[in-house]
């Protein structure tokens, strides 16, 4: 590991190991006009793929092309005169139909109104279960709000265009739920596309997310008998009966990708989904600009001038890099918000693991404790764990009634427990880096080959993001290394050393 090059004779400790280098709005059941029989088809759509399910879907937009585009309908819907116009980037797949987005269709100036969608156009759960105290119930008790909201466009269109939300759902099959590299959640990966991301924490998250939506679908039937009078206009079986859990997670992931997190409002309109905000809109984490609740509307105020033709730009919220992989399928090579976490944990084995416990708690940390890595601030971040490390190394029972009566995090410190921090630290982080198969340049190599398909290139962004963040704070632990005072002294024992994870 080159940054430890620089350091003066570090412990062989820090030789690293040797590194190794759909129709996804998958509401995409029948939008033919003649409601078809779930149960008899229930054994052959589950076993359909989501290339089946979006081949029918998009067979479907094409030929329905005739109805209009999503913005005339909303305006012979209600939608007040606007400022933006929808225009077409082509997909990275030649199957696919090229996605939508939304563009300024004249010269804007910051602070104009973009538009202005009326409640009537926007789909929330107080809209959808009639009943605010249902709606609380149910996204208290197991069901997400997406959840509900995934449910209720996939009972939708199996109406077809009955239902008043047809040219919004074709839409949404339409954008399968791709963010601005045309490049789905990888919720929907398979699973050699999602090693792209082998090493990276990210991996567990889209599995442990993944367990959750399947746990919601095995409750979907509580909407059904909890909002029965919503459903009796659906003549077809309860949910889990109607639509097999692939098509649900393809619904729930599309969902997740354009709804919209509405401020100041009741718990049941929180959640939205706002035809013309995105996946038609385009994330961008240093964007001021939001959707936000208005009286009777939605509406969107720019932050910046636009050209006519140029596509507008909200902001997504304060998330990580993983975070806005995972939900809306796109990494932000600019995000300040990105950050990656790292665990630390006093060992339970300790005979003074209570009082250590105790002196913690008083200083505002946990027994399990989770440090937030901030991108830019990762020095900050490593001196804001010396602390915790340091008293997880106390060992002498004086010493550590000594930091149970002090009114601070202040913890008797030597050159030996310094270094033994430190190396630990050090350890750990090289570690983490060496759990990648590939190596920063290496990666950096790669996306720059412009052929590269979309999936591996946001996954490949998303590890150099992290690569990243956890090579600065190498750097920044090395750099206090090489500034201790007596650089000979040999780390302290710690036979109750706390754990990092």
């Amino acid at each position: 590991m080159d940054l430890l090059k620089s350091t003066r004779s570090i412990s062989s400790i820090f030789h690293p190991p040797a590194l190794v280098y759909h129709s996804r709005v998958a509401i995409a059941v029948s939008l033919s006009k003649k409601p078809i029989n779930v149960r008899k088809c229930s054994g052959m759509c589950a076993a359909s793929n989501s290339d089946t399910i979006v081949k029918s879907s998009e067979i479907i937009s094409k030929k329905d092309e005739q109805h209009g585009d999503l913005k005339s309908w909303m305006e012979k819907n209600g939608l007040p005169p606007c400022k933006v116009m929808l225009k077409e980037r082509r997909s990275h797949d030649s199957k696919h139909p090229p996605i939508h987005y939304v563009a300024a269709s004249e010269d804007l100036q910051e602070g104009d109104v973009a538009f202005s969608v009326p409640n009537s156009l926007v789909v929330t759960l107080e809209r959808v279960l009639g009943n605010e105290t249902v709606a609380e119930l149910l996204t208290t008790n197991k069901l997400s709000e997406l959840a509900c909201l995934a449910l209720y466009l996939m009972y939708e269109k199996k109406q077809g265009k009955k239902s008043l939300w047809y040219p919004y759902i074709r839409e949404l099959d339409r954008q399968r739920g791709r963010g601005q590299l045309a490049v789905e959640s990888p919720l929907l990966w398979s699973e050699a596309e999602l090693d792209y991301l082998t090493g990276s924490p990210t991996k567990a998250e889209i599995l442990e997310r993944a367990e959750g939506i399947k746990r919601e679908y095995n409750e979907l039937d509580t909407v059904w008998f909890m909002a029965g009078s919503l459903f009796q206009q659906y003549p077809y079986d309860i949910p889990t009966e109607a639509f097999p859990f692939e098509i649900f997670k393809q619904a729930f992931v599309a969902v997740q990708s354009c709804v919209v997190h509405l401020q100041k409002v009741s718990l049941a309109r929180r959640f939205a989904l706002v035809p013309l905000g995105p996946p038609l809109l385009s994330y961008r984490s240093n964007c001021k600009a939001m959707l936000t609740a208005v009286d009777g509307a939605v509406q969107l105020v720019i932050d910046r001038p636009y050209k006519a033709g140029e596509p507008i730009v909200v902001w997504c919220g304060p998330q990580p890099n993983s975070k806005l992989l995972i939900n809306y399928g796109f990494v932000d090579e600019d995000n300040s918000y990105d950050r990656m976490v790292v665990e630390a944990s006093l060992n339970t084995d300790d005979p003074q693991y209570q009082d250590k416990r105790l002196a913690a708690q008083r200083n505002g940390k946990l027994s399990v404790q989770k440090f937030q890595v901030f991108v830019g601030k990762e020095r900050e971040a490593v001196m804001d764990m010396l602390p915790y490390l340091r008293l997880g190394y106390v060992s002498d029972p004086s010493e550590m009634q000594s930091v149970l009566s002090s009114q601070g995090p202040i913890c008797p410190v030597s050159s030996c427990m310094e270094r033994a921090v430190l190396d630990q630290l050090a350890e750990y982080f090289i570690k983490r880096l060496a759990g990648y198969p590939t190596t920063l340049g290496e990666d950096e190599t790669l996306i720059a080959d412009h052929n590269l398909n979309p999936k591996r290139l946001v996954a490949t962004q998303l590890v150099i993001s992290e690569k990243k963040i956890l090579k600065a704070c190498l750097q920044a632990t090395v750099d206090m290394i090489n500034q201790l005072p007596d650089f000979s002294i040999s780390p302290c024992p710690a036979p109750y050393a706390p754990n990092l994870n």
